[in-house]
């Protein structure tokens, strides 16, 4: 932990209560990284907030390749015999379009949201673990980079983004797209693994004094709450991926018929982690949404306890649905009923959810803010893909659904409209607070409205092809076997493609925003009015977060020290008693004297480039596979070795007009 205090000359006061603060030495044998501006200080930081950025820029650059990927699936669907793409061209576009979506935007966007926001939430300096957070962030880095490489050495992976065996296997697929797949989510693997352990430890161990688990946002808890899905789900799909490359590369039989092994043992072990996975998606969003409706709506969160227990209902269940996805595998009458009567239940926790954001906003004073309306949205939407989803715990639909546009409907429907849909209420919500400025209101309509109806007219058309009989993965349909009048496939999938398009066009309405938004003024210190912790600081926040590890007395302890009851007979009745600057400026008159921040390091991104260099050696070479090797074992040492903070007299002198020092002193 780096002391950001600096010693000074001047002798303390007689009765002040502080004597000099003097510098500790630094002890080990490499230095640490000073840097506080420039590329440096963001490649080696271990601050959460630029880590929380940075997932999440990388995320956005992500979603808009795989949305190029969708429009271009789109594109080749529009019409009858489609010539924009061939077979083997359309196989690894919807295999890279599902990873590069699942495993590349979504689930990093709501671990920059987790990274970002947690520690603010809950009244910390950082996460527990500053240098596995970074180790994290990098090797998802170097995971989606590694995997969008493949496109230029040989062919992308072209099995799905189930990769089922044995389609999986080399006989199917020759080339080295599933190996690129394989071990590029062995790496995005990792930096989840590694994100869980260090949030779980961070939501548990470094809360504010005064907050309990029941005081805790609620983000927070659907934070935790994925964290522990991670926790059990990755290693199972890690299992999986191993089991495929050594089936792969070094001759096993896993999943081989021949051998007399059985295909399905893939199948359990990736919708284990495959159905899990999606809540691991939408939860983040149904977290963030819980924010954003009672501010929005000028009301407590309805039922507090109920979303936070469904929430963690929602997680536990979760692990029990998965073979709703084998219904037609053969599983057996026993089976199919346990996991029918499981898929029903999970719809009881999630049908808790909706009813508290629907009577968190009656009565409300709403305010259809730009996050706002993209919470209603999800509201809207995810009930949609619930209710379609709840088809497949009956057999019989699930049966004639499988493998049809319905599923792909359905997943879109949970995927999208539950969590995109959130985390953009997320961004809209969040933006002030981490970059101090407003993104201009109008063009985020604009945004929400061409994002609804495109979603709508792209996956609403699909329900129908989808019980007609359109088969998902399709890469050409032919006119005379396109059905007639309204059931017409040929109609539905031009809808479809148009609507795709009219939803490209509203995301790129945001990078719009971004821009146009850039110069506007500082944002206020409480633009939305506020209930929870992370408000209680500036925009953006200090490098240390508070001035004062806020002591927390109630839920919502930012709205509490705002207003005051002044109801009567059990009535409440909220009267403003101080405005949110004033009391950031309390906190400020009273900061802490002595304030502690982990020092950068080097060691994190060489790790993370270490495994990808691996990653290479193990396609290609033994010589490239021993070099990253050695940087892996360098890097670990350096991580052993290097002393635990940067010594004071390395950092950057102050600036010659006589401003501060690039790190922040603290009040001596």
């Amino acid at each position: 932990m780096a002391i950001i205090e600096r010693p000074t000359d001047t002798p303390a006061l007689a009765g002040a209560g502080a004597g000099v603060v003097t510098p500790s030495s630094s002890y080990g044998y490499f230095r640490r990284p000073v840097q506080s501006t420039g590329w440096k200080s963001w490649a080696f930081t271990v601050d959460h907030k630029k880590i929380g950025i940075m997932y999440g820029v990388v995320a956005m650059l992500f979603f808009f390749v795989g949305g190029f990927e969708a429009l271009l699936i789109r594109a080749q669907l529009a019409q009858a015999d489609g010539t924009i793409l061939s077979a083997d061209k359309y196989n690894q576009m919807f295999t890279m379009h599902a990873t590069t979506m699942v495993f590349l935007f979504v689930m990093p966007l709501a671990s920059a949201f987790a990274n970002y926001m947690m520690p603010l939430q809950i009244g910390a300096r950082d996460v527990a673990f500053p240098r596995l957070n970074a180790l994290s962030l990098w090797t998802f880095v170097f995971g989606g980079i590694f995997i969008n490489t493949s496109w230029i050495l040989g062919g992308a992976a072209d099995g799905g983004w189930f990769m089922y065996a044995p389609n999986s296997s080399v006989p199917f697929s020759p080339t080295n797209g599933v190996d690129f797949w394989t071990l590029g989510l062995l790496m995005t693997g990792v930096a989840s693994q590694v994100g869980a352990v260090n949030l779980i430890v961070t939501a548990l161990n470094m809360r504010a004094p005064g907050m309990t688990l029941m005081r805790m946002p609620i983000f927070t808890w659907m934070a935790l709450v994925v964290q522990f899905l991670l926790l059990f789900a990755i290693p199972v799909i890690t299992v999986a991926l191993f089991l495929l490359l050594f089936q792969r590369n070094f001759d096993a039989t896993f999943f081989s018929v021949a051998d007399g092994a059985d295909p399905l043992l893939w199948q359990h072990l990736f919708w284990l982690f495959g159905h899990p996975e999606v809540y691991i998606i939408v939860l983040p969003a149904f977290g963030v949404i819980s924010e954003v409706l009672p501010t929005f709506s000028r009301k407590p969160l309805f039922g507090y306890p109920f979303v936070v227990f469904s929430g963690a209902a929602i997680g536990l269940v979760g692990f029990g649905v998965w073979a709703h996805h084998m219904f037609a595998s053969g599983l057996g009458p026993v089976s199919v009923a346990v996991f029918s009567v499981a898929t029903m239940a999970i719809a009881v926790p999630t049908g808790v959810k909706i009813i508290n954001w629907t009577l968190t906003m009656w009565g409300g004073k709403l305010w259809f803010s730009t996050a706002m309306l993209f919470a209603v949205g999800l509201i809207v939407q995810f009930t949609i893909g619930g209710l379609s989803g709840v088809t497949h715990a009956v057999a019989p639909s699930d049966t004639q659904q499988t493998d049809t546009y319905y599923i792909v409907a359905h997943f879109h429907y949970v995927i999208f409209g539950g969590g995109v849909l959130g985390l953009f209420a997320g961004i809209y919500y969040w933006w002030p607070k981490v970059f101090g400025k407003m993104l201009n209101e109008t063009w985020g309509r604009w945004n929400f409205w061409l994002m609804i109806i495109g979603m709508n007219l792209t996956f609403g058309p699909m329900h129908i092809i989808g019980l007609q009989g359109q088969p998902r993965r399709m890469y050409v349909w032919t006119e005379n076997r396109a059905g007639e009048g309204f059931f017409n496939l040929g109609m539905w999938n031009l809808v479809a493609t148009i609507g795709s398009f009219i939803l490209g066009i509203g995301a790129v309405l945001f990078l719009v925003n971004v821009w146009v938004s850039r110069k506007n003024p500082p944002a206020p210190a409480d633009p939305w009015d506020a209930r929870s912790l992370e408000w209680i600081t500036t925009n953006p926040p200090k490098e240390h977060n508070f001035d004062r590890i806020p002591t927390v007395h109630a839920l919502d302890e930012f709205f509490h020290r705002k207003y005051e009851d002044v109801g009567e007979d059990g009535q409440h009745d909220y009267k403003q008693v101080r405005t949110g600057e004033q009391v950031i400026e309390m906190e400020e008159a009273n900061a802490e004297a002595h304030i502690h921040l982990p020092s950068p390091s080097y060691w994190p991104i060489i790790l993370a480039f270490g495994i990808l260099v691996i990653s290479y050696g193990v396609i290609y070479s033994t010589l490239l596979l021993a070099a990253g090797a050695a940087i892996a074992v360098l890097a670990l040492f350096g991580w052993a070795l290097e002393p635990p903070t940067a010594d004071d007299s390395e950092f950057e002198p102050p600036s010659p007009d006589g401003g501060q020092p690039s790190k922040e002193l603290a009040h001596v």
